[in-house]
């Protein structure tokens, strides 16, 4: 066979595989939480980096329970993408209540973001009347809080409950202390403040969201900063990072306020192939600007924090494309 003939064979054949690539598409669904979050944002994102990656795609965002639920789609193979906190991964990886075993067949594509850090705000006149300056104070004083945590489930309130654990008293102590804890979604929470009939918001939301904005608006309120033993033990236990707020994210908020902050993945389950999970891994890096527009929020999200999660394992397929980029070792 002569040298013109192989060339010939040689390109027809890189033609049919790039071609091959080109006609590639996925038609998956992505299990996210209630409607209109900013999950379901993320969902319209992922679903349009790979439309853009591999033209014909469909990425079918589909409501659920939230993370937790999710594990169990996910592991039952009902979906093959979802979204999950990085906090409800590690208690799933070690079997750790709502989970009754350890599921070990998560596996992470891309860490969506790290910044919904726990805020603690709290009325200016209950501050001062009760001399409370950090969270710390609330335990130290026994202070009668009326404070509102979000729905029992949302992994909110488990982060929320659990500074009050790793403070050595349980949330319960509260009304012993003369207080009361209520539990409603973080719409809610806001008019719950400015109606005076709590006087703590204890939530995990995005900075500078619109109801933390508005309650300052609305009545003096302060944010409680949150001691590194605290900080220390509730990451270690739940798998949450140390955050810091920034001085003057809110008008209230003159001073940096140190919290914990947790995040949410996109997830697939351990039976994809490899094949898979590096393409569709490839998509939402090069793509990333079809996630970053999907919400202000998510401007912030890098190629270097999608691969960062240290909470649960990447998929095989994933880890080979960040080491092709450099992102992992």
């Amino acid at each position: 066979m002569n040298s013109k003939l192989l060339a010939l064979i040689g390109g027809a054949a890189l033609m049919a595989t790039a071609t091959a690539a080109s006609a590639q598409s996925y038609n998956m669904t992505i299990a996210g939480a209630s409607p209109g979050g900013l999950w379901t944002l993320i969902g319209t994102g992922v679903d349009s980096a790979v439309k853009a990656a591999y033209p014909g795609s469909t990425i079918t965002y589909q409501t659920s329970g939230g993370g937790i639920a999710n594990v169990g789609l996910l592991d039952q193979k009902r979906v093959q993408l979802g979204i999950i906190h990085d906090v409800e991964l590690k208690d799933a990886q070690d079997g750790k209540p709502p989970f009754k075993a350890p599921i070990k067949s998560m596996r992470v594509l891309a860490y969506m973001y790290d910044w919904s850090p726990q805020q603690l705000i709290l009325t200016k006149d209950f501050a001062d009347k009760h001399g409370i300056k950090t969270f710390d104070d609330i335990i130290s004083k026994k202070a009668p809080v009326r404070m509102v945590l979000n729905r029992q489930g949302n992994i909110a309130a488990t982060v929320g409950t659990e500074l009050f654990n790793a403070a050595g008293v349980n949330v319960k102590d509260i009304e012993k202390w003369g207080g009361r804890v209520i539990y409603a979604a973080s719409a809610e929470q806001a008019d719950l403040l400015k109606d005076r009939r709590v006087d703590m918001i204890n939530n995990s939301l995005f900075v500078r969201h619109a109801s933390l904005l508005e309650v300052g608006q609305a009545l003096p309120v302060v944010m409680l900063p949150i001691s590194k033993g605290i900080i220390d033990k509730v990451s270690q236990e739940l798998g949450t990072i140390p955050y810091v707020v920034k001085g003057g994210s809110y008008p209230y908020q003159p001073q940096d306020v140190t919290t914990v902050s947790f995040g949410a993945a996109v997830v697939t389950n351990s039976a994809m192939s490899d094949q898979e999970a590096y393409n569709l891994t490839k998509a939402l890096v090069e793509r990333i600007d079809k996630i970053q527009g999907v919400h202000s929020s998510m401007k912030a999200l890098t190629p270097e924090l999608m691969a960062s999660l240290k909470a649960s394992p990447y998929h095989p397929g994933a880890i080979k494309l960040y080491k092709e980029k450099g992102l992992m070792k």
